[in-house]
């Protein structure tokens, strides 16, 4: 026990539908973006932890066959704070334009974060895509006619979906941090993503009221995982065999809850291997 700290870890992509249609809200977009570390802070503050490493990438989308080179911008990840005036440049120099049709290439756009180099550090970690989007999507593969159009993309979107599932084929998504969140309307990839994925929230809207609840549930998806104590109870206790004791001070709780949330953990995977829905 000696010498183990603590740590919180989380990796943030952010896909931005970037064509003209998107002008009314993408300002909005922009000032979360560059908000996020200053409130995730706060709200762990209030909880007295600290992140240990708050990583944000960006994925400015549009057309690959309307919009030539700059169908698809994508930066490294930016590490908050010390490079905040980089995300800062970064995202305001995102300007809506382009687009062509109605339908974009937020697919490739996804496959894109889903490969992204994400952090196997931290104790507790998560990994996040959000999606902002006003537009349905091309099929993957519509934008082959261009020649700019990447190689190694996913030919379909049942391979994207094993990106997404497969933490193997999709780079190195933890299965159990990952979480992907698509403000988006209601059209048939959008749909599909979220009845057929697992971690997903769809939200169906981009609008102006987007400062209020989806910014909220942005930040939610971050702190979520730093709250959430029952999986690393387990695993220190039964993988690495810290007594119950000795894991309640580290995390700072008392030793009753500790022996709670284990019991609750046990009988939640003891439901889930019997087939049942755990609470």
């Amino acid at each position: 026990m000696e010498g183990y700290k603590l740590t919180y870890h989380v990796d943030m992509v952010f896909c931005i539908d970037a064509t003209g249609s998107m002008r009314h809200v993408l300002d909005l977009v922009k000032q979360n973006a560059l908000n996020l570390y200053r409130d995730i802070v706060a709200e762990m503050e209030k909880k007295h932890k600290v992140i240990d490493q708050l990583r944000v990438r960006v994925i400015a989308f549009r057309d690959y066959v309307a919009d030539g080179d700059d169908a698809m911008l994508s930066s490294d990840f930016f590490v908050l704070p010390d490079q905040a005036q980089m995300l800062y440049d970064c995202v305001n120099g995102i300007t809506a334009k382009g687009g062509g049709d109605i339908p974009e290439d937020g697919l490739e756009a996804l496959a894109y974060a889903i490969r992204s180099d994400w952090t196997r550090e931290g104790v507790k970690k998560r990994h996040i895509i959000v999606m902002w989007s006003d537009a349905p999507t091309h099929d993957l593969g519509h934008g082959k006619i261009a020649p700019w159009y990447p190689e190694g993309m996913a030919k379909d979107f049942d391979e994207l979906s094993l990106w997404w599932e497969d933490e193997q084929l999709g780079g190195s998504m933890d299965e159990n941090a990952k979480r992907l969140l698509i403000f988006a309307p209601d059209a048939p990839s959008w749909n599909r993503i979220s009845s057929e994925w697992g971690q997903v929230i769809h939200v169906q809207t981009v609008s102006e009221g987007l400062l209020d609840v989806e910014y909220r549930q942005v930040l939610d998806a971050a702190l979520t995982a730093l709250a959430d104590d029952e999986r690393q109870i387990v695993l220190l206790h039964a993988v690495t065999g810290w007594k119950h004791r000795e894991i309640a001070g580290l995390l700072e709780l008392p030793l009753s809850t500790v022996l709670s949330k284990y019991r609750r953990a046990l009988l939640k995977l003891k439901t889930k291997l019997e087939g049942g829905d755990a609470l």
